[in-house]
């Protein structure tokens, strides 16, 4: 089966990285049978717990992008991260702003598989999950990571956002 060509740009990323998933396997982007918007929804498509999943979440950082991969278990203190990152105004990013900056459309956006590099923190929670699950660049798709490949595959800085 074909890829979609955001989630085939995410395959190629992961492979690009040598990205592992827990068992040691190369990360393999999967294609669900129904769309996953939220982290709850998939938790509930995985079988896995809410917390494993990592939100990516596209924020406007005084006009600059920011990714916030977070777990699904908690919402970004977004007065927190502002401080965090020496920013004035942290919001969440419209969906014209998301597709710029990345390429892929909000409930599918992957932590890579971008046109150019974004700002990234990545949630410490996440560290407590031998396993972890992002969007694959489009809601039908995820793909396993443990959290310090995730870590190195963004070049992100980990981080307390909650």
């Amino acid at each position: 089966m074909q890829l979609h060509p955001n989630a085939q740009a995410v395959q190629d990323a992961l492979d690009s990285a040598g990205a592992r998933d827990a068992e040691n396997q190369p990360s393999a982007v999967r294609i669900l049978p129904d769309a996953v918007h939220t982290a709850v929804a998939a938790a509930a498509a995985l079988g896995v717990a809410v917390g494993q999943i990592a939100n990516s979440l596209i924020f406007d950082a005084d006009g600059e992008a920011l990714l916030v991969l977070t777990s699904g278990a908690h919402r970004v203190d977004t007065a927190k991260v502002a401080a965090l990152i020496g920013v004035q105004r942290l919001r969440r990013a419209t969906p014209e702003f998301v597709r710029r900056h990345t390429g892929q459309p909000i409930g599918g956006v992957a932590p890579l598989g971008h046109p150019k590099q974004v700002r990234t923190l990545v949630d410490t929670a996440l560290n407590g999950y031998d396993q972890v699950w992002a969007a694959g660049g489009i809601p039908h798709a995820v793909f396993p990571i443990t959290y310090p490949d995730l870590v190195r595959i963004t070049a992100g800085s980990p981080a307390d956002v909650a």
